[in-house]
């Protein structure tokens, strides 16, 4: 079995993920823990269920999606492994954390670079990185075919789509992306977003005001 647990993070109310499977192999994907109670209940949470963490996954490198990283380095030993294009707010995390004024570690620097295409294992589970630019120009979505399931960051959202008036967005990339990337994945398959709840590619195909 694969199983997915979502915690809601820091000022920007951030979704992280635990991906995990019967073996108790997991990936983290998108740390915004960033307090001391919240780098306990995701530590607790992976203590409590024997987990071992493998990978440190980013759908993108936005401050909110990578507070995270210092402590799963700490912990875990695992460095983060971003799209090339998105490194930038790696660099510049010093500056957007004192911009937002939120503390933060510096992230350590990837250890590999995801790239359309690749093909991520998770056990037996294989998950497809898509090129989702737009919102960042790094933007990653991770797809496991067998499963229906994406976490796609903050491309897509329940209603609604990522910003685009962040430094390096694009509308119109953005919209690109998922209209050519994601919607023909299948209306069935769901979709975990990086802020607020889950939806389908079928329910924003037919609600989604920014993809009419």
């Amino acid at each position: 079995m694969l199983y997915l647990k979502s915690f809601t993070f820091n000022p920007f109310q951030e979704n992280t993920y635990v991906l995990y499977n019967n073996e108790k192999e997991c990936f983290i994907i998108d740390p915004g823990n960033s307090t001391t109670s919240e780098n306990d209940t995701l530590k607790n949470f992976i203590s409590e269920k024997g987990l071992k963490p493998s990978r440190l996954l980013l759908t993108h490198a936005h401050i909110d999606h990578i507070l995270g990283n210092k402590f799963v380095f700490d912990a875990y030993g695992l460095l983060p492994e971003v799209h090339k294009d998105d490194v930038y707010f790696i660099e510049k995390m010093p500056q957007s954390a004192a911009l937002y004024g939120v503390p933060a570690e510096p992230s350590p620097f990837p250890k590999n670079y995801l790239n359309e295409g690749d093909k991520i294992l998770l056990g037996n589970y294989e998950f497809l990185c898509i090129h989702t630019p737009g919102h960042s120009p790094g933007s990653i979505s991770f797809f496991c075919k067998e499963q229906k399931l994406l976490i796609g960051g903050d491309v897509l959202f329940y209603g609604s789509i990522g910003r685009t008036d962040l430094p390096m967005g694009n509308h119109e990339t953005l919209i690109k992306s998922i209209k050519e990337k994601l919607l023909p994945l299948g209306d069935d398959v769901s979709v975990y977003c990086g802020h607020g709840q889950s939806t389908t590619i079928g329910f924003e195909k037919m609600h989604n005001p920014f993809l009419v």
